[in-house]
């Protein structure tokens, strides 16, 4: 996997489902190396296609440069052989090369690229943005268009063109005919990737449109369930995906849509009920209340 192009880290991205595992926390706030450590080798036992360390489901936001690398680090010392660990890259553009950078010297084997903290920018300021974090590393880049990174059809055509290690497109937006403008022109030179908040309610329409993959943070904590979900849909089970968005997801999702912030700490909330717990969210992020984890947990028990 160490000599692996950036091309073919995004082919085997692309080829399965995608392992986003949340940051194991103490009471006090504290980074939990050993529980995360045990986790991602527990997760490794399933058959995901990447595993994306410290993502958005990882509290990305919450995690100082430093603790990033320290997860990062940790993940790819105990994902199992084969496994790419995609690294995150943020905030500003110096913050962002930094910690592309970084994610190399550790071994990491591709980046994701998160929207820029904070503040609004032009397409030519993301163009610019995206071309020095991609000249920063020789890993391949994936792009997150979300939030205050929203990247046009133009945009994109023009990092393809500029950029030959940037090898990944995630979507977080869920507009199916901005989609439809970047599939239809880019084609088959990027990988994509659903990156919406549970991104299964998306899987089946998206697929049409080259996303054959996608982020699960469910697999946190019903990993089968996920995976099953996931092949039913590659296989073309309409009847087994649509069972399971109203036997599990949609109701989840509407356990999700309670608070702000649910759709990292539901995950956690989930892991707790699984007899994984994983620590509270951190601040600015609540956790479940008690009666929303007990909802939580019935709806655990129809899927295990």
């Amino acid at each position: 996997m160490t000599t692996a192009s950036p091309q073919e880290i995004a082919h085997k991205l692309g080829s399965g489902l995608l392992s986003f595992p949340v940051t194991h926390l103490r009471a006090d706030g504290s980074f939990d190396e050993a529980a995360y450590r045990e986790n991602i080798a527990w997760l490794g036992q399933f058959d995901a296609s990447g595993l994306f360390a410290a993502g958005g489901t990882g509290e990305f936001f919450s995690l100082t440069p430093p603790e990033v690398e320290q997860v990062v680090t940790a993940a790819v010392q105990e994902a199992p052989d084969g496994l790419p660990v995609i690294a995150p890259a943020g905030y500003g553009t110096a913050t962002a090369v930094e910690m592309a950078r970084s994610a190399e010297r550790v071994g990491a084997h591709g980046i994701l690229l998160l929207p820029p903290y904070l503040t609004e920018a032009s397409q030519d300021g993301l163009v610019a943005h995206v071309k020095q974090v991609c000249a920063a590393t020789d890993l391949g880049v994936t792009i997150y268009s979300r939030a205050n990174a929203v990247y046009t059809e133009s945009a994109v055509a023009e990092l393809v063109e500029s950029c030959p290690n940037l090898v990944g497109f995630k979507d977080g937006v869920g507009n199916i005919e901005q989609m439809t403008r970047i599939y239809a022109g880019i084609g088959d030179r990027l990988t994509y990737i659903g990156g919406l908040p549970t991104a299964e309610m998306f899987a089946l329409p998206y697929l049409a449109l080259g996303v054959t993959t996608y982020s699960s943070a469910i697999y946190n904590f019903v990993p089968q369930f996920a995976l099953d979900f996931y092949n039913a849909l590659r296989r073309g089970d309409t009847a087994f995906v649509i069972s399971a968005l109203n036997d599990f997801v949609i109701p989840y999702c509407n356990l999700r849509n309670r608070k702000s912030g649910y759709a990292v700490s539901i995950i956690k909330a989930g892991m707790k009920v699984v007899g994984r717990p994983a620590g509270p969210v951190r601040s600015p992020l609540t956790d479940l209340d008690d009666v929303e984890l007990a909802e939580l947990a019935d709806l655990i028990k129809k899927v295990n």
